[in-house]
């Protein structure tokens, strides 16, 4: 098979005009005339047009491409097309001498005009021994193109990671914030319904004696507070009862007003007690006031609640990324083991997540917001791990001194590492994942972290207990 099927022209061009242009290509600038005679001579001219695809991702690499002009794009379909490279870029590209390359890693489309020069397999040994300096000007081809490919995973990577960060905190986010919205709408409703309330109050005309009265009897039960203990049977029998009393007051809301006064732990003698002040329609009407305080207090309550805890998402986000801070600074590693946690909440839901932090740990000089890619990595890889557990996932995180380090454990009763693979996981583009779920990146990038910071990443494995270990030196400044 053919691996790089751009069409051949039907009049070849002169082989000194090839010549000529393979000059002006930086990689081979410096090669004789006869040099690139030989290439012209024994190489096969193609020639493809926009849009044409010149070779298939996982098809037999069988030959060198030297790109004279025109630009070709290699998209990896693996999670969706995503480009790799161009060939402008690299004008010596497919298999090159000395390469383990077996077949192409994407497919090939040709976005410009294309004039290429390919050269079999077959003649690599004859081109070194013609032309001694290409094994050196390969070699430099093929680690450029090496980096490149692992600068774009890299990147791709890191787009990964921030889009599960940004799904965490949208999904984090839109609880307090439906909760707030609903709070409000409710609050708004309330004070509409007061409002109305209020010239119904006016029109009592109650005299002092029955509002001093009326506010002790709200005092009494505010401060008894709501009624706890209560099976769901016997709780509604209690309201039942509230409403059995109020329609026979009568009072016309009935039905709006018992609930909220069951759950406040009103009871029947607190509503005799009320009604023995005043006449059924100031009792109902006080009623009515007081439930719409009620609802319109525990809605202010839930916006409390729930812009703390947006607050809280927030605080945590510039903790983790370390906003408006110094690259190098004292890093508290539990904060930042939870505030991992806490950017991953809607993942770790049904997981048991168990602390164990010495106390008074000293904080360590480091990157920050590198150690917590490190936190993030083997706490994602451990959720992983527990996938399908229902419920019975458990993370522990274990921070303590050993010796003159920092030991930081993150412990998984998933499923483990199967033996033959312990010695693969931290190796570049290796994954177990399915594709589009990972580029095999998060561990090896981790280890590269925790070797910066002049520490030790580690892992120990066995079905139900998967323990990753990294140590960091107290003294980040000498280890930089």
């Amino acid at each position: 098979m053919v691996s790089f099927t751009a069409n051949p022209l039907a009049r070849p061009t002169p082989a000194e005009e090839i010549a000529a242009a393979l000059e002006k290509l930086g990689p081979l600038q410096g090669l004789t005339l006869e040099e690139r005679l030989w290439l012209a001579r024994n190489g096969e001219e193609r020639h493809a047009e926009p849009g044409e695809v010149l070779f298939e991702e996982n098809s037999p690499a069988d030959r060198m491409v030297i790109m004279i002009k025109g630009d070709i794009h290699v998209y990896r379909q693996r999670g969706g097309p995503m480009g790799l490279f161009i060939g402008r870029v690299h004008p010596i590209t497919g298999l090159l001498p000395f390469s383990r390359m077996k077949n192409f890693g994407g497919q090939g489309v040709a976005v410009t005009h294309v004039w290429a020069l390919t050269v079999h397999k077959s003649l690599f040994p004859a081109m070194l021994e013609a032309i001694p300096s290409m094994g050196q000007r390969t070699v430099s081809a093929m680690i450029d193109r090496v980096r490149e490919v692992t600068r774009i995973e890299q990147q791709a990577e890191k787009l990964t990671a921030l889009g599960k960060l940004a799904g965490n905190l949208a999904h984090e986010l839109n609880n307090p914030a439906s909760a707030a919205q609903r709070a409000a709408a409710g609050l708004v409703t309330e004070l509409h319904a007061n409002r109305v309330n209020r010239f119904k109050l006016v029109n009592l005309c109650l005299d002092h004696e029955q509002v001093r009265k009326i506010e002790g009897w709200e005092q009494r039960i505010f401060e008894r507070g709501p009624m706890h203990g209560e099976t769901a049977s016997e709780a509604l029998t209690h309201e039942d009862a509230i409403r059995e009393w109020l329609l026979a007051l009568p009072c016309d809301t009935a039905y709006e007003v018992a609930p909220p006064l069951a759950e406040q732990g009103v009871t029947i003698a607190d509503l005799d007690e009320l009604n023995s002040w005043l006449n059924p329609e100031a009792t109902c009407v006080t009623l009515q006031y007081f439930v719409r305080y009620l609802r319109s207090k525990r809605s202010v309550q839930t916006l409390q609640q729930s812009t703390a805890r947006i607050f809280d998402l927030i605080s945590a986000i510039k903790d983790y990324s370390n906003m408006d801070r110094a690259p190098i600074q004292e890093v508290d590693v539990p904060a930042g083991l939870d505030a991992t946690v806490q950017m991953l909440q809607s993942r770790v839901d049904g997981i048991a997540v168990v602390r164990e932090y010495d106390p008074d740990l000293p904080c360590i000089n480091a990157y920050s917001g590198e150690l917590n890619l490190v936190w993030m990595a083997l706490i994602e890889n451990a959720i992983d791990a527990m996938a399908g557990m229902n419920r019975a996932g458990r993370l522990r995180l274990v921070c303590h001194m050993e010796g003159e380090l920092m030991l930081v454990e993150v412990h998984d009763n998933g499923r483990g590492i199967p033996e033959d693979l312990k010695d693969r996981i931290f190796e570049p583009f290796f994954t177990t994942k399915a594709p589009g779920m990972g580029l095999g990146l998060g561990l090896d990038n981790a280890m590269r972290i925790v070797h910066m910071h002049k520490g030790m990443l580690s892992v120990k494995s066995e079905p139900g207990d998967t323990c990753f270990r990294v140590r960091l030196p107290l003294d980040q400044f000498q280890a930089y």
